[in-house]
């Protein structure tokens, strides 16, 4: 079995900040099929270029998208091939919420 270190849970705990926002989430869902602009991600998402621009800021701190530069624009993909499978994965688990505590306001279970 491999030893957990500090580094193992600070990318874990990186992981989770990301999917913590829904925004954030639905950006590495769409980029685990293909790169994209922002601007066309933004367009896809339903948000502005400016939250676009602010949450792929914070997806690159945290280590899992990249920008590429492409002439004048750049573009975004996944940092690690490994992503992909990842989230692909995350998707295939099944989770039991309380319908009770958690609807579409969030959730309240504490």
């Amino acid at each position: 079995m491999e030893t957990v270190t500090l580094t193992h849970t600070a990318a874990l705990a990186r992981l989770g900040h990301a999917l913590s926002d829904e925004t954030r989430t639905r950006i590495l869902l769409v980029l685990r099929e293909a790169p994209a602009y922002p601007s066309d991600l933004a367009d896809a998402l339903g948000v502005s270029r400016q939250v676009m621009s602010n949450q792929l800021a914070c997806l690159r701190g945290c280590g899992l998208v990249e920008a590429v530069p492409d002439g004048r624009r750049t573009w975004y993909r996944l940092a690690d091939a490994h992503l992909a499978p990842a989230l692909d994965d995350l998707l295939r688990l099944v989770v039991a919420v309380d319908p009770s505590c958690c609807g579409s306001d969030g959730c309240t279970c504490s």
